[in-house]
């Protein structure tokens, strides 16, 4: 029996198998609920956060990265004419690790490899690249020669997979770069500017701009992956946008050889006249802007003297080369600095004449003047409360006599001024300056506007009999090119103040358009009738008054002179301008010039000409209007007759406008145009 219990087999306990199996299916259920949660997951970050986790992989492998630079935008003209851009070039590089490891594979590749280097890139020598493999023979990177044209490089690739050398040369390769160019070289200099290394823009649209010009640098990651395989990945550059202005380069060129040819002829002149002196300049400034008054665009802007935008930092142009040894570093860039500023929104100045159409327009707009009225001039005003006699212009000591309006304008007559705005009044003066613009930036897309709110006298100050009366015919405060010309237009297109500007439209790299920039308009200055009254008024300035220079036969042109003596007063020193538009009775075209002392060959008042710049204001509209399609009502001959006529007539002319010999002391750049003058005597016509 005892044997028999011992071959009896013991029953399995069925609850405890029951229960582990429950117990085990519990674990794998739980198990994969985990593997799905963890896979789960794992999407979930490889979809939210794989480009960063990607990175981190990246940073903790052996990986080569290169950058892909993005190309700078192009800036071009109204017509689509490439004023800067940029142009690839090439650093060559030298991997002494690759060559050395093939020459003891290939014996020659070495030799093979510096005389074709050599033979394509002059600049570098044979020396150089086996003194590097020499000291260096480890180095993947060395910079052989930097910006090569693409001309050279292209060739270095073509002659490598030649016949004679296919298979012979290795540890080369090339590192793109871009470079700024710009065509037409000192066209538009100033307004334009430049970029420098790393596409960092300096001055004018290209610092304005460059935010837009500029791209985004693509970047090329090379590394090894856990089976040592090469991987890459690319990241492609995103290229800047390209500007498009309202700039036109044929009446930019237009503007700049008026003033050129202009100063050169000064030059030769007064030179000419003064062997023993240094030699002089034509003048110290000339400008030429040039609007579309329906727009307030620019379609140029011109100046002189300028400088070479693809060599922006040279001076030999105006300095020898002892003079430039002698200078010191900071001396060379304050003189830089000058030439890079666009004088036409930097350089403030007492406007003088040209200001008179402003005072008329504020008179007849708030009914003060209904266009009848005539004025007596004796040759100046006694103002109350002021001790001596603010005189008329200096060519006419006895006075203009009786002058309607469109005579006061005409002749420039500073007596029929005062009387005029002792009309008007001090707080009509003052909200109408600023109506028209006068002490504030006008918000022209350039950076750099001088701010001219502390050169004008406040509402307050022109109280002031003597102030008021000054400031009638343009002296005693500050404007600057932009802002008088923009008010300009205004007076001559129906009373509408546009916001002046450069860029028309941004478009991407492939030309398609991003935004279009439309004419922004401001206010409403006048109304079309005091405009149809001004153009009328200014159009006798030039047919028969101080503005005839400025005429061009065959066309109606309408303008203002100016004529203003630069403190401090009685030194002789002018700065003279004349601003026009045609036609008259449509006007397309505003121009607006200043010669800032001019240097004629005599001393003293032979400065105080505005027909000096009138000639250059004649100049361009005598092409610009044709190139724009204006029609001339003469035939071919009698063009070439009235050319003749106007030659002698200017020729013969007398000074236009005329000087004092002493003038009311007023706000030049650096005054303060709420001082008192202290004479009377005026010289600013």
């Amino acid at each position: 029996m005892p044997s028999d219990r011992k071959r009896r087999r013991i029953k399995p306990n069925k609850k405890i198998f029951k229960r582990m199996q429950r117990k085990l299916w519990l674990v794998f259920g739980v198990v994969c609920i985990l593997f799905v949660v963890l896979i789960g997951r794992i999407m979930y970050i490889q979809y939210t956060s794989g480009d960063k986790y990607e990175k981190i992989v990246l940073a903790q492998q052996k990986y080569d990265s290169t950058i892909i630079p993005f190309q700078r935008g192009n800036i071009v003209d109204a017509r689509g004419t490439v004023l800067a851009t940029s142009v690839d070039v090439y650093n060559v590089i030298l991997d002494s690790k690759v060559l050395n490891e093939t020459e003891k594979k290939k014996e020659g590749s070495i030799s093979a490899t510096v005389n074709l280097v050599s033979e394509c890139f002059p600049e570098i020598e044979k020396e150089k690249i086996r003194n590097q493999l020499e000291e260096h023979p480890k180095s993947q990177y060395f910079v052989l020669a930097k910006k090569v044209p693409y001309e050279e490089m292209s060739k270095f690739q073509e002659m490598m997979d030649d016949e004679n050398h296919k298979g012979t040369i290795y540890g080369i390769w090339f590192e793109k770069e871009y470079i700024r160019q710009y065509p037409y070289g000192s066209l538009a200099a100033a307004t334009i500017g430049y970029a420098s290394s790393g596409n960092v823009g300096v001055i004018g649209l290209e610092n304005k701009y460059s935010n837009i010009l500029n791209g985004v640098n693509g970047r090329t990651y090379g590394y090894l992956n856990s089976a040592s395989t090469l991987e890459q990945t690319t990241i492609d550059a995103t290229n800047g946008n390209n500007i498009v202005l309202s700039l036109d380069v044929n009446i930019q060129t237009i503007a700049e050889n008026a003033i050129k040819d202009w100063n050169e002829k000064t030059m030769v002149q007064y030179n000419a006249d003064h062997p023993d002196e240094p030699e002089y300049q034509g003048s110290l400034h000339t400008a030429a802007l040039v609007m579309n008054p329906n727009t307030g665009e620019i379609l140029a802007m011109a100046q002189y003297p300028s400088f070479d935008l693809n060599n922006p930092r040279d001076l030999s142009a105006y300095y020898t080369e002892e003079q430039l040894a002698e200078m010191s570093a900071d001396d060379k860039m304050d003189q830089l600095n000058k030439i890079w500023q666009n004088f036409a929104i930097t350089y403030t100045y007492e406007p003088g004449s040209t200001f008179k159409p402003f005072t008329v327009a504020m008179g007849l707009e708030t009914g003060a003047l209904n266009g009848n009225e005539t004025y007596f001039c004796d040759g100046g005003e006694m103002i109350s409360g002021y001790p001596k006699l603010v005189k008329c212009v200096a060519h006419k000591k006895g006075g203009h006599g009786t002058q309607t309006i469109a005579q006061a304008l005409s002749n420039s007559c500073n007596d029929a001024l005062m009387q005029m705005v002792r009309v008007i009044g001090a707080d009509t003066f003052a909200e109408y300056q600023s109506v028209f613009g006068f002490g504030q930036k006008t918000g022209i897309d350039l950076t750099g506007e001088a701010s001219t709110a502390g050169l004008i006298y406040s509402k307050d100050d022109l109280h002031s009999a003597i102030n008021l009366a000054t400031n009638s015919f343009g002296q005693n405060f500050n404007t600057t090119m932009i802002q008088l010309g923009t008010g300009f237009c205004s007076l001559i297109n129906g009373g509408k103040l546009y916001e002046p500007h450069l860029v028309k439209k941004i478009t991407d790299s492939n030309g398609n358009t991003v935004s279009e920039i439309e004419p922004t308009l401001l206010k409403k200055t006048v109304s079309k009738e005091v405009s149809d009254i001004l153009k009328e008024y200014l159009h006798y300035v030039v047919s028969d008054g101080t503005g005839k220079t400025a005429g061009v036969n065959g066309y109606t042109i309408g303008g203002k002179t100016g004529t203003a003596e630069k403190l401090p007063r009685g030194n002789h020193k002018y700065l003279v301008s004349f601003i026009g538009f045609a036609p008259v009775e449509d006007p397309q075209l505003v121009v607006y010039v200043i010669v800032d002392e001019p240097g004629v060959g005599a001393e003293g008042d032979n400065q105080a000409h505005s027909s000096f710049a009138q000639e250059i204001v004649h100049n361009i509209f005598e092409q610009a209007l044709p190139y724009m399609g204006v029609e001339s009502s003469l035939t071919e001959e009698e063009e070439a007759s009235a050319a003749a006529a106007l030659t002698e007539a200017a020729q013969q002319s007398e000074p236009d406008e005329g000087v004092a010999e002493d003038t009311p002391e007023g706000g030049e750049s650096t005054a303060d145009p709420s001082s008192t003058p202290d004479n009377g005597n005026e010289e600013n016509n």
